[in-house]
């Protein structure tokens, strides 16, 4: 009886890997939801398991790592789509600023320990610059999960790794001056790949405001959900590839495919279509690192790889804390960005690749530094909750009053929603906020509660919302909207007055106990008022209609025609629609 083929020989290169990976998203999840911890420390952890140093199961971690690629694509398209040129833009002195000077200062400092260790010049400067990059995937994913993106530090995180992922071009090509087989004098090569990557940026920006929206509109249109789904597909992956082929990370063409987007009345459908893509592919980019961590050479050399990691954190966070309290940040925001950011980052595998194929660097010091990087991405979690704790002692010793904030800490923000009131109202408003990335800041009255959610890294001050100057030193003149949600009628009324008589123009919401009391706040000035009496009826008679087993599709039109006439007879009559 003839042997059967080898798996990887059946047509489905991946099958041995797709099948260990879709078990394991089965039982990492619950399971890391049921301890409380992060899904990514499993994921790793069975990268580990499976990898070829332990069980070898899954044998060769190069073999998914173009599919594992896929996950952070779409990470960084859904970043993307919460972003916009203009908010970019505004952004720049972060991420040009911050960002190079983040780099070059922590290349400086790694390139001049290594240097100090025997390697060549070259050597040194590339793994200076390969170690001074982080892990986008591991930092976002992070971020998202623990609701910290929107926050101070998680945004100046977010703008640094978006710097780093720009600059992994120019290294790279640092890395072919270097190499043996190049010349470091073909600065006219350099010249040229950088001409070719900016001239693909501003294509796509350009094509895709004239091409894709209009494109998603016309197959809007057509109300076809397949025909939609294979357009965002196609968006996310052929703005990829193209910068790819430009020399850039696909990881920034599906960024700048999101921004696109970003301003699009299809961006929450777009959202909502691709989560579970970028959750499952992420899962698998967290199994490939794993995977790339040589138990065999930990336990060999243990002690000198583990004081390369914890070095590695520890200048990386030393400097990159000193740049955020150069950039006005408080002690804990600039620690909270410095832990974020300690680890080395996945395209550290690409540039040293790239430095050993050209003989830069020696084969076991690019194993070495290898092994370093993927424990440094592994420990990242725990890292995090190391700095938490060292961010919530320095933020201890009192309530954080707005109007006596570090210079700086509140003065970007713009485009934010204040919320007046923290209490269980606040906090709902405040989650899904945060959930869908837009950046709030929020005043409440009770010391002893603010400090708590202060130094846990929530934006939350001590401050009384009817008083216009506490409105001002959260930037009130510069947000988007003000939410009002405090318990006491008349505080909610005079914190509506001080507000629309200092910005008329400025969207404020607020929470009314019936529907009289939501006509008044209408009349005073709110743009809209909800009553929760009302809405609490309308759930609760939705509830019993729905256990009496009449179906959704009856039940939620019903309640929405009910809604509506509510929220009709509190309007104005000057407002209403005709």
């Amino acid at each position: 009886m003839p042997d059967m083929p080898a798996v990887h020989e059946t047509g489905l290169p991946f099958l041995t890997e797709l099948l260990t990976f879709l078990v394991t998203a089965i039982v990492v999840v619950p399971v890391s939801r049921m301890l409380r911890i992060s899904p990514i420390i499993g994921f790793l952890g069975v990268g580990v398991l499976v990898g070829p140093s332990a069980l070898g199961i899954a044998r060769d971690a190069e073999r998914i790592e173009a599919l594992a690629e896929l996950g952070v694509v779409f990470l960084m398209f859904t970043i993307g789509l919460d972003l916009s040129l203009e908010r970019l833009w505004k952004a720049r002195r972060y991420v040009f600023g911050m960002g190079a000077l983040q780099l070059f200062g922590c290349a400086t400092v790694i390139g001049g320990l290594a240097f100090m260790w025997g390697n060549s010049w070259g050597a040194s400067v590339l793994l200076g610059l390969s170690m001074g990059l982080s892990s986008t995937a591991m930092v976002m994913q992070l971020l998202i999960e623990r609701g910290q993106l929107s926050s101070r530090a998680g945004r100046t995180s977010f703008a640094i790794l978006l710097f780093q992922d720009l600059a992994v071009v120019p290294i790279l090509f640092l890395a072919g001056l270097l190499s043996a087989r190049g010349g470091v004098s073909d600065f006219s090569g350099f010249a040229l790949a950088m001409g070719k990557a900016a001239l693909a940026v501003a294509s796509i920006l350009v094509l895709g405001r004239l091409l894709v929206r209009p494109l998603f509109r016309r197959v809007a249109a057509l109300r076809s959900p397949e025909l939609f789904m294979a357009l965002t597909l196609l968006a996310i992956l052929g703005t990829a590839v193209a910068t790819f082929h430009a020399g850039l990370s696909m990881a920034l063409g599906a960024f700048l495919a999101g921004m696109l987007l970003a301003e699009s009345e299809f961006r929450h459908q777009i959202d909502a279509n691709i989560q579970p893509f970028k959750g499952l592919l992420l899962g698998l980019f967290f199994i490939s690192v794993g995977m790339r961590i040589d138990l065999s050479m930990i336990v060999d050399d243990w002690g000198r790889i583990g004081a390369a990691v914890v070095g590695l954190y520890a200048v990386k966070a030393a400097v990159i804390t000193a740049l955020a309290l150069a950039w006005r940040h408080t002690l804990p925001q600039a620690l909270q960005v410095g832990f974020n950011l300690g680890q080395g980052g996945e395209f550290a595998f690409v540039v040293i690749a790239a430095a050993l194929a050209g003989a830069v660097i020696a084969p076991e010091t690019a194993q070495f530094m290898l092994v370093v990087t993927g424990l440094s991405i592994a420990v990242t979690p725990f890292a995090g909750l190391l700095g938490e704790w060292i961010t919530r002692k320095a933020a201890e010793g009192g309530s954080p009053d707005p109007a006596g904030a570090a210079p700086g800490e509140l003065a970007d923000l713009e485009d934010h929603v204040v919320i007046a009131g923290f209490g269980r109202v606040g906090r709902t408003v405040a989650g899904l906020l945060a959930d869908r990335k837009v950046p709030y800041v929020a005043l409440d009255s009770n010391p002893e509660s603010v400090s708590a959610l202060h130094r846990t890294g929530l934006p939350v001050f001590l401050g009384d919302a009817r008083r216009p100057e506490v409105l001002e030193a959260v930037r009130a003149s510069q947000a988007s909207a003000l939410v009002i949600t405090l318990d006491d009628p008349r505080s909610v009324q005079e914190t509506l007055a001080a507000a629309h008589q200092h910005w008329p123009r400025l969207r404020i919401f607020v929470r009314a106990r019936d529907t009289e009391h939501a006509r008044e706040l209408m009349a005073g000035g709110a743009c809209q008022a909800v009553p929760e009496m009302i809405e609490s009826s309308l759930q609760l008679a939705a509830e019993v209609l729905l256990d009496r087993g009449i179906p959704a599709d009856a039940v939620t039109p019903l309640v929405e025609q009910v809604r509506g006439q509510v929220y009709d007879d509190i309007r104005p009559k000057d407002s209403r629609p005709a």
